[in-house]
């Protein structure tokens, strides 16, 4: 193992006697370390963008959503919300009312769902930080936050009190409409603020205060849509569900953000495996460079590798020597193109060189998973590539 250890550490650093031979191999070591940092470039970039979705995601949805298992209301009494306020684990929670609704400004109309939330909602979801014009709504006035496609379908100008929205829900009852005029019960509101999140909730949200909704829809005190809820930092969500079970029964369904996002969440997964995949191909390409300059200098140290074979080397020793020469290679090529893509995903972190819009970087997010990632690729398909490398070494290249 010493004497391998050796010859392969003396071909690594002397020339060859063919200057091809040298920059064949000096071009394959660069493809690894330029490979590399693709690798690791483009799992930052898409971890960046994966959490820059789920950031955009968690500022509208909360740590668990308490939604009735059948039907589209649940009631709470008193009694209940003292008990809900009571377990531990839960830092604050908030009622929401929400519906599907006509929005009528103007003569434009736009179907939206309207969203009915209590004062606790801005401690459980912070949304208000995404109003970019105007305020959040009161708890007292018919105000509305709209969001920024609904404002944008409605063309609304924001505190218009000569036009106000008109807010139109279905009346609830059985039986044929006679009279389509008198199928919806309507009311007017007033556009508060503007906010913006991103996806479909800026299209057809609309939030206002819970009572101004259930008074529209005629729901009694005590009935709700959701519950929303807010855990506290250092909490465990079963303990937390098993509680929420004892309090409002198995009558419930409990939901947590992951759960509430389940097809963006696979969606970010399978497009993280098919990418890992297309980088581990470009790497396996590159690889194909590293073998071709790793046979080439078994080629050209023929008369070497005759003489070692004559002074009682074994062919096992000869090719764990060519073994091991390509494993330095790809180590010294692996970790330079891991150095240096950290040093690009840092400086992208924080001067953001490249940008999605004028004022937006590219988000990038570097991990020590992906780190060990693509380091562990490389080293797997390394080795692969240098013991395929080294089987070209047979008896009959040592006894022509």
């Amino acid at each position: 193992m010493r004497l391998s250890s050796f010859i392969a550490q003396r071909y690594l650093l002397a020339k060859s006697s063919t200057n091809a031979v040298n920059i064949i191999t000096l071009i394959s070591v660069v493809s690894i370390v330029i490979g590399t940092i693709v690798f690791l470039v483009v799992l930052s970039a898409f971890s960046g963008l994966k959490q820059f979705n789920l950031t955009v995601i968690s500022a509208a949805d909360p740590d668990l959503k308490i939604s009735p298992s059948q039907g589209k209301t649940m009631r709470i009494s008193k009694e209940q919300e003292k008990a809900l306020k009571e377990i531990s684990g839960i830092a604050h929670y908030s009622k929401v009312i929400q519906e599907r609704a006509y929005l009528e400004y103007d003569g434009k109309t736009h179907l939206g769902f309207l969203k009915g939330v209590d004062e606790n909602f801005l401690k459980v979801n912070r949304l208000d930080t995404t109003v970019y014009a105007g305020k959040w709504h009161t708890q007292t006035e018919p105000e509305m936050v709209i969001g920024a496609g609904v404002r944008r379908r409605l063309s609304l100008a924001l505190g218009d009190y000569g036009t106000l929205i008109k807010v139109m829900v279905p009346k609830p009852g059985k039986g044929q409409i006679t009279d389509p005029s008198q199928a919806f019960k309507q009311s007017s509101a007033i556009a508060s603020g503007l906010f913006a999140i991103g996806g479909a909730l800026d299209e057809d949200h609309v939030f206002t205060h819970i009572d101004y909704v259930g008074k529209l829809l005629d729901y009694d005190l005590d009935e709700i849509s959701t519950i929303e809820v807010k855990l506290q930092a250092q909490n465990d969500e079963e303990n937390v569900r098993t509680a929420i079970h004892e309090v409002l029964g198995n009558q419930v369904i409990i939901k947590n953000r992951i759960a509430l996002n389940d097809s963006l969440y696979k969606m970010l997964n399978t497009e993280n495996l098919a990418l890992y995949f297309i980088c581990t191909l470009v790497i396996i390409i590159v690889l194909f460079c590293f073998i071709g300059s790793i046979i080439m200098i078994i080629i050209d140290k023929r008369p070497h590798i005759k003489t070692l074979s004559d002074l009682g080397t074994t062919l096992q020793e000869i090719r764990r020597a060519f073994f091991l020469q390509g494993m330095f290679m790809i180590i010294i090529g692996g970790l330079g193109g891991i150095i240096l893509g950290i040093i690009i995903v840092v400086l992208q972190q924080y001067f953001g060189f490249v940008k999605i819009t004028p004022s937006l970087p590219y988000p990038v997010h570097l991990t020590g998973m992906n780190i060990l990632i693509v380091f562990l690729t490389i080293m797997v398909l390394g080795i692969a590539a240098s013991k395929l490398a080294s089987t070209r070494i047979t008896s009959k290249l040592l006894n022509p």
